[in-house]
This record gives C-alpha cells, sequence and structure tokens, in this order.
C-alpha cells in the first residue's frame, strides 16, 4: 500500500511538473500485483503490567475486509542473556498476552516471534523507558465545540518523547420503545422489552505524539486530544476518554512520527512523499524480508475523565444520532370484516426478517378502529446493533 502511494503520488508530481504527454498512459507499478504479505507487529512490552501484541498481515490493496491475523505463533519476551517469559495466544485469534509483569529497569529487552510457518523474527533489544503520570485531562469550551487536552511533565527531564492513545465511551439512547413484537408467525405484546440504554466504545485510531527536546523543561501543556462540534453525538448524554500515556525513546519515536506523516499528511500536491516503514523487528531467517512494526519497553500510565450534557452550554444543539430514524414509517394493515383474523402472511409481509422493519405500536383511526403500526428499522430500536447494553464496570 505504502509503495502503490509512492509511485502513484510520484508520477503525479512528474507530470505536473514536466506537463509531458506520455504521462495519461496507464501505469502499473508493481505493487499492485504483489502478493507478497509481511508481518505486522503491533504493541510494546509493558515494564510494569500486562504485554499485548497483535500479529497480522499485510494485504493487496485492491482486497477487501481486514487484515489477516497471524495465528498458532510462539511470542516471548527475552531479557538480554536472562530470563524469557512467553505470550500465550488469547482467545482473539493473532493476539498474544503475557502475565503481569515487573521488568528490571537495568536490563535490556526484545521480543522473540515463532510462527506456525518456522518463520523466526525478533526485535532489537531495546532499554527500559519509564513513563511519567499524567498531570491531568481538561476541556474546554467554545464558540465552535469542545476540546480535550492532556498535560504531563517530567522533572527529571529524562522522558522528552511522548505518545498518547485514548478509548472514548459514549452512552446512546434510541428513540423507540416498542411495545409490541412479531413472534412466532404472530402479533403480541412484548415480552421482552429492548434495552433503554446502549454504550459505545471507539479506539484511537490517529497518532498523537509530541517532544519537549527544544523546551527548558520536560512540560507538555495542553496537548489537543480530541475535538468536537456543538452537535456531535457522543456528548449527548455521557462521555468519557481515557487516555493511555507512553514514553518513548528517541528512535520509537521517530518511527511513530514517520507514521503519523505516511498515513495523515498525505493527499495533496504539496504533503511530503511517503517514506518506507519498518521498525526494529528483523526476520532471523531472511535479512532481506519486511517487517513492519517497532517494540518498545515502557511503562504505560492512563488517566479517565467524564463529561456531562449538563456541564455543556444548554444552546449547544447535540445530535442523537438517530436523526434520521425520525419520523416512524406507518404499516398499513388490510384487515378483513370482523370476525375474520388477519391472515399470518399479512404480518409475514410487513414484519418478517426479509422486510427490515420491527413494530413499534399498533395505530388506531379516529373512532378507534385498528389501522396498522408504526414501525422503523432494527438499528432505530435496538442500539445494541451500535453497542452494547452492558453497562461498563466504570461507569457511574
Amino acid at each position: 500500500m505504502r509503495a502503490l502511494s509512492f509511485f502513484v503520488r510520484a508520477t503525479l508530481l512528474w507530470c505536473v511538473a514536466l506537463a509531458l504527454p506520455g504521462c495519461i498512459d496507464p501505469y502499473m507499478p508493481d505493487a499492485i500485483s504483489s502478493t507478497r504479505s509481511y508481518l505486522v507487529v503491533d504493541g510494546f512490552i509493558n515494564s510494569r503490567g500486562i504485554t499485548t501484541i497483535i500479529l497480522s498481515r499485510t494485504y493487496d490493496i485492491a482486497a477487501n475486509g481486514t487484515a489477516p491475523v497471524e495465528a498458532r505463533a510462539t511470542l516471548s519476551i527475552e531479557e538480554e542473556g536472562g530470563t524469557r517469559h512467553t505470550l500465550p495466544e488469547s482467545a482473539v485469534r493473532g493476539t498474544y498476552t503475557s502475565a503481569a509483569l515487573t521488568l528490571n529497569p537495568t536490563k535490556k529487552y526484545r521480543l522473540h516471534i515463532l510462527t506456525s510457518t518456522g518463520k523466526e523474527y525478533a526485535s532489537n533489544y531495546v532499554g527500559f523507558k519509564n513513563t511519567p503520570p499524567i498531570d491531568d485531562i481538561t476541556w474546554r469550551t467554545s464558540a465552535t465545540g469542545l476540546n480535550i487536552y492532556v498535560n504531563t511533565h517530567d522533572d527529571t527531564r529524562q522522558t522528552q518523547y511522548y505518545r498518547w492513545e485514548y478509548e472514548e465511551t459514549w452512552e446512546i439512547n434510541s428513540p423507540y420503545k416498542p411495545v409490541v413484537e412479531y413472534k412466532n408467525g404472530k402479533m403480541q405484546d412484548i415480552t421482552v422489552p429492548y434495552p433503554s440504554a446502549c454504550w459505545v466504545t471507539s479506539k484511537s485510531s490517529d497518532v498523537k505524539i509530541s517532544n519537549t527536546t527544544r523546551l527548558s523543561q520536560d512540560v507538555v501543556s495542553d496537548y489537543l486530544l480530541r475535538s468536537y462540534s456543538t452537535t456531535a453525538d457522543r456528548l449527548r448524554n455521557r462521555y468519557s476518554i481515557l487516555v493511555k500515556q507512553y514514553g518513548q525513546t528517541q528512535e520509537e519515536y521517530q518511527y511513530w512520527e514517520l507514521l503519523k506523516k505516511n498515513t495523515e499528511n498525505i493527499g495533496t500536491l504539496f504533503d511530503p512523499l511517503p517514506a518506507q516503514l519498518t521498525g526494529n523487528v528483523r526476520c532471523l531467517n531472511d535479512d532481506a524480508e519486511i517487517t513492519l512494526g517497532y517494540i518498545g519497553v515502557h511503562s504505560v500510565e492512563q488517566k479517565r475523565i467524564f463529561i456531562s450534557r449538563p456541564e455543556l452550554p444548554g444552546t449547544w444543539a447535540i445530535q442523537s444520532g438517530y436523526e434520521s430514524c425520525v419520523p416512524p414509517d406507518s404499516i398499513w394493515i388490510d384487515r378483513p370484516a370482523p370476525p375474520l383474523p388477519i391472515p399470518a402472511q399479512v404480518y409475514q409481509a410487513a414484519f418478517g426478517s426479509s422486510s427490515g422493519y420491527l413494530p413499534i405500536e399498533p395505530i388506531y383511526g379516529p373512532t378507534g378502529v385498528f389501522q396498522g403500526y408504526t414501525a422503523a428499522s432494527k438499528d432505530c430500536i435496538d442500539c445494541r446493533t451500535r453497542g452494547t447494553a452492558v453497562k461498563p464496570s466504570f461507569w457511574p
């Protein structure tokens, strides 16, 4: 994927600069037809806790779906000249976790990988990096919306290079509470109500890094993590963000800095061209094989905050996320003359699995005559299609 971006962008810039007619001829770089799959190593060695490593493979740019995982591998954390700690594969294929560890800060460590096909990989031995605590997570409102910031410092000036990840959780409420349901081929009063609230969780996908190498003090002040408009639906009820902070070596920071440039600062003629991104993981069977990922050794610090709707300006027109669901549709039922019952096939056509509708409540005419049901899609009724009805343990 990176090779494709490089060649396409390089060709485009060459065409603009020289206006060569030949540049309109089709150009198919080798990366498009390549089926070579490289190992991707995602994670770090946690010096004070559980280490989680995710292994996957690169795949063709034209392929659909998610990246293929690397399952049934054998992973271990190796101390230089010392002990070894295994990382068994978890219930999630391609994800490997260790026991809670406390590593020796005077030693160097690396990650060793042996795949099920016999390929052997290892990261460089890296020294321990201690992460200072997060001072606080703050937020401020403005005319345009909400901004969330992180603040931290290191009095010893040993950190200087920082990276953050975050996990957001917010409460949602579907606009409808059905009183009837179509079940076992007939309409009836609802037996198990749909959840009144659900929670959605989203993990960060952008790269958040900062350094203090040009400052007189090792202090990060008001680094912007997230911004939301005055209509953002995740702010409608209660919102929470868990921020994780990592202290990094200069080499690890440079890896993430390059990754940020390659993934976020692209798309225009004036952006820098993507550069080769590898890391510190090598294939021990084949020096020429590319492996993606950087395994650092450091601790992690984290802090969570909550923001409730009453804390935000009352003038904000915060959306629910269900705007397209309102108002509900109406499903009219042609009822035969009493005492004949409504045929089962009528309900099957209206609310069967292929209809895409769930009933909400009956509709009656001015004289009290039954006419049909209000209805909506499952996504508009059951909030579990967007999140989970299991209340998070940290939720107030």
